[in-house]
């Protein structure tokens, strides 16, 4: 099982390393009692799971569409019919284009509260060497 270094954990999951060391003093998050201080993959992805509860969707809609990403619209990029829209939830980037008549009726604009689903029949999983 991997273990994690605090800064490598902090980047993971999109916070400060001094959010991840309040964690471990609150006991939010375990080390393995390494020095310096590590977190197993497995405690680390407990925690990942549990910050994925705290941001909610707002739109109270059932979707069979399990990849869900609630965010912050931070561009909207209009080029006559069609728009770019980028969404940033937490540290992810989803882009989505749509028509301008779409954006219009959802009323997207920066900073509004948005939720990108993603429904995909291949999705490809890597990792590092």
């Amino acid at each position: 099982m991997p273990n994690f270094r605090i800064s490598d954990a902090a980047a993971l999951l999109g916070v400060s390393d001094d959010t991840v060391r309040r964690w471990i003093d609150q006991g939010t998050l375990e080390t393995t009692g390494a020095a310096p201080a590590e977190i197993s993959g497995t405690a680390l992805a407990a925690q990942a799971l549990a910050l994925a509860k705290q941001a909610g969707d707002p739109t109270g809609v059932l979707s069979s569409a399990r990849n869900r990403f609630v965010g912050l619209v931070t561009r909207v990029q209009r080029d006559g019919v069609m728009a770019q829209v980028d969404i940033q939830s937490g540290p992810h980037r989803v882009v989505s284009l749509m028509s301008s008549e779409a954006v219009d009726d959802l009323g997207l604009e920066v900073g509004s509260l948005a939720v990108a689903s993603v429904k995909a029949t291949t999705v490809t999983v890597e990792v590092p060497r």
